[in-house]
């Protein structure tokens, strides 16, 4: 194609260019025009027109991204043509070619300084256009007391220009504002629309920049009022009419100064209440620039002292603007809803209908948008109906929305739940529809949950969720969640109970249990982390069955995986299979975990570290809060309370007790069976009078000194304290605790606390002793042998404080019991008997 590219029109060469079929053909183009542009830039012609047809180019060249710094100059010259037409182009292209950082605008102030002292109104517009779009701090200085005089000129057509241009020189030069402020309070009673918004625009930027401002311009208020309410009551006015509404653009920027003048002061809101109702109720809203209007009156009444019934009308405005088409303005009213939802929380829950139809839109950023809405509006009142449509949405919501809507209703049920039974039947179904997507934190709080509920309870979970897993095993968290409470409740699962929903199962068998649990290791959705769920579910299931063949069904299961590829895996199936020689111990390390108590930092409604990666020990949050947290003050007096110490695994078998994950409790022993108190001094970790705590042994050590072990009679424990001179501490609502102690030459003082439960005919569970020592001590905790005692029952606690060298001992106790459906804590203090 012949082209001509020194003497091509810019129509020609925009027509080249498009007509270009490739990339390559396209950079062609440009590369030669570029270079003919040059060319004649180098050849300095003297025809005005020659250069403004290459700055034309140019600036093509500059809105398809390609370098343009090489015209800049001739863009200077321009601007010393006397033509206007050179002049419009040439301001054109210094506004686009160059910014402030460059050294070329320098040379720009002197012909900024004539041309803002042209004849021509339209020249000096231009000057003032230029400026306020690349004005530096430099030129700001030079060139401020132009701008100020402009400001006063007569021509309107120049002050509006001249007070955009003044907010750039303030923004640039803050000391500069001092010039301007008291011609810019004459603009706010121009009569020129256009005067009077741009005087408006600079107004609330320098009050939005210096809020000191403020006060100077309040007095202004009746003024800006009385303009407004003849907007609203005015005629039609052909010049400023948009679409039946008297300059709405006007309309909003006085809405927008009266925000700023009347946020926090009572006097300036009560000035500007009545034209706001004025404004809300006789305001077009089925057009845009009414609801523009609407939208600004709305943000006006919410950010000011509006009184509440102003304040309903205002979001009832916004509650309209919901059922509108625009998707715009839905979602404009969706984002303001969400701001004010905490002030008038009764006036957003009556558009609540609304709101919750816009869970159904097709358009995902307003299905976002009311999504956050709908959980800010639960409440006790209405949680049952609102979680009921949220989990709707959830059956059929998009991946990105699962992971957060499954922690925040989970969040809800747990802040606002009405009963335990609705709690677990709620996060349940969230299992149900959206397991493989919910954080950890959320299954272990469930877990949590069901471990503290009543035993009636407990019983309906497990039988929940055995079915839920019948039918469903796809879904991670519900698989792992089963596990758990399936391996932990087994027992209350073969019970049975009567429910009304149809699809509990009534009557399930042991081999029907472990079918269940095999089946999801042999199918598609098993990972590693629930195989090693299921292997521990299995094993925990041992001890709840009695089925001699299905046991030895499970040991064959888990032995299987002794050659794994996983670490992990193979040595649960090492340790597991190890177990099953020696029943007294596995029935001891597999007894059933105590509730686990909930830390500060991992409860749900703090939210924090949900998105760590899930990993078997987290799930059953079973690390509980320290003893320490809770006594670290309970001393008074100036030697406080030192940090419990945690408690010594002694049975070595902590590893085991806890494979879902966390810790035994602090302060808190978890309980021990006695088949495993026999096994308590085979690895030299019961008490022996050393100061320092007895290091627990691994469960893979455990495990592998068993054979050896356990081959020859295990001596009986010693004990610690004699029985005699028993010290009673604590005597109430039946339970009777004793302290026996036994004094060393070192400091080490040997406690041995007794429990009996007094009462004939109750029994007693959840019993717990935590203990807390003055700062100088240390005190060592160990596990209680039974957190249950049948009538007349007893049990038995080890303790060791060091450093207390001479009587009388002090400590702090906190003593907590279940008896029936009473649950009992009491703190006592207790010195040593002189």
């Amino acid at each position: 194609m012949a082209f001509n590219f020194s003497q091509s029109s810019l129509k020609q060469f925009i027509r080249a260019v498009r007509a270009s079929k490739t990339i390559a053909d396209e950079r062609a183009v440009i590369q030669k025009e570029s270079a003919a542009i040059r060319a004649s830039f180098r050849e300095e012609s003297a025809d005005s027109s020659v250069r403004r047809n290459n700055v034309a180019k140019l600036l093509y060249l500059f809105t398809l991204g390609e370098r343009t710094h090489f015209g800049q100059i001739e863009c200077l010259k321009l601007l010393a043509s006397p033509r206007f037409a050179d002049k419009r182009l040439g301001y054109l292209g210094t506004m686009l070619l160059l910014d402030e950082n460059q050294e070329v605008l320098t040379l720009v102030t002197n012909s900024l300084k004539n041309d803002l002292n042209h004849s021509n109104q339209y020249v000096v517009g231009l000057a003032l256009c230029t400026l306020g779009n690349i004005a530096s701090t430099e030129m700001a200085r030079d060139l401020f007391q132009e701008i100020e005089g402009l400001l006063s000129t007569a021509n309107p057509y120049i002050r509006k220009k001249a007070a955009l241009c003044a907010m750039r020189i303030i923004r640039k030069v803050p000391d500069l504002q001092e010039h301007f402020i008291e011609k810019t309070k004459l603009l706010l009673q121009d009569r020129n629309h256009g005067v009077l918004l741009c005087g408006l625009t600079l107004i609330i930027d320098l009050c939005i920049h210096d809020p000191d401002l403020v006060e100077q311009f309040k007095t202004y208020t009746p003024v800006l009022v009385k303009q407004l309410k003849a907007l609203t009551t005015a005629g039609y006015a052909p010049e400023h009419d948009v679409t039946g509404v008297t300059d709405p653009f006007l309309q909003v920027k006085i809405l927008q100064l009266l925000r700023v003048m009347g946020k926090g002061d009572s006097g300036v809101s009560e000035q500007i209440n009545d034209i706001l109702a004025q404004v809300a109720t006789n305001t077009d809203s089925s057009k845009n620039v009414g609801n523009s209007i609407l939208y600004e009156a709305v943000l006006t009444i919410l950010d000011i002292d509006a009184d509440s019934g102003l304040r309903v009308l205002g979001i009832n405005i916004l509650g309209k603007f919901l059922s509108n088409k625009d998707n715009n303005i839905r979602y404009v009213a969706l984002n303001t809803l969400i701001k004010v939802v905490n002030l008038e929380p009764n006036a957003v829950q009556r558009h609540r209908n609304t709101i919750l139809d816009c869970l159904r839109d097709p358009d995902i950023s307003i299905r976002r948008r009311a999504l956050d809405l709908s959980f800010t509006l639960i409440n006790e009142t209405n949680i049952r109906v609102l979680v009921r449509e949220l989990l709707a949405f959830l059956e059929v919501a998009n991946n990105e929305f699962k992971p957060a809507m499954t922690t925040q209703i989970c969040i809800a049920a747990e802040k606002f739940a009405p009963n335990e039974r609705w709690h677990i039947d709620t996060v349940l179904r969230v299992l149900k529809l959206a397991g493989n997507f919910v954080k950890e934190q959320i299954l272990s709080s469930f877990i949590r949950l069901i471990a503290t509920s009543k035993p009636e309870l407990q019983t309906y979970s497990v039988q929940k969720l055995y079915s839920a897993l019948r039918t469903d095993i796809t879904q991670e968290a519900l698989t792992l969640a089963g596990a758990w409470v399936i391996g932990e409740y087994g027992d209350l699962l073969l019970k049975g109970g009567a429910y009304e929903e149809e699809e509990l199962v009534q009557d399930v068998k042991e081999s029907d249990i472990v079918d269940l649990l095999t089946g999801i290791l042999d199918s598609a959705y098993v990972n590693g982390v629930i195989h090693e769920y299921i292997m521990t579910s299995l094993m925990k299931l041992t001890t709840r069955i009695n089925d001699p063949a299905q046991i030895e069904r499970v040991r064959r299961v888990l032995t299987a995986s002794s050659d794994s590829l996983d670490v992990e895996i193979q040595q649960r199936s090492v340790e597991y299979g190890n177990l099953f020689g020696h029943d007294g111990v596995r029935r001891g390390v597999l007894e059933r975990m105590p509730p686990p108590e909930a830390r500060t930092e991992d409860r749900v409604l703090s939210d924090t570290g949900l998105g760590s990666k899930k990993s078997k020990s987290k799930i059953p949050a079973a690390k509980p809060k320290s003893g320490a947290d809770d006594l670290l003050d309970l001393f008074s007096d100036d030697s406080a309370a030192a940090p419990v110490a945690p408690p010594t695994q002694a049975n070595g078998h902590a590893d085991i007790m806890n494979l879902f994950g966390g810790t035994a409790p602090a302060a808190q022993a978890p309980p021990a069976a006695a088949s495993v108190n026999n096994i308590l001094d085979l690895f030299g970790s019961g008490p022996s009078g050393s100061s320092a705590p007895a290091v627990a042994p691994t469960a893979s050590s455990l495990l592998g000194d068993l054979g050896s072990s356990l081959s020859s009679p295990a001596p009986q424990p010693q004990q610690q304290a004699p029985a005699a001179n028993a010290h009673t501490v604590y005597n109430k609502k039946g339970l009777l605790i004793t302290l026996s102690l036994q004094r060393n030459a070192d400091g080490l003082v040997a406690i041995l606390a007794r429990f009996k439960n007094n009462s004939f005919t109750d029994a007693m569970h959840g019993i717990s002793l935590q203990a807390a020592v003055p700062k100088s001590q240390k005190l060592q905790l160990m596990p209680i042998s039974s957190t249950e005692l049948q009538p007349q029952g007893e049990a038995t606690q080890q303790m060791k404080v060091q450093g207390s060298l001479k009587p009388p001992l002090r400590l702090r106790l906190r003593v907590a019991h279940s008896t029936g459906a009473e649950n009992s804590t009491d703190q006592v203090d207790w010195s040593e008997p002189a």
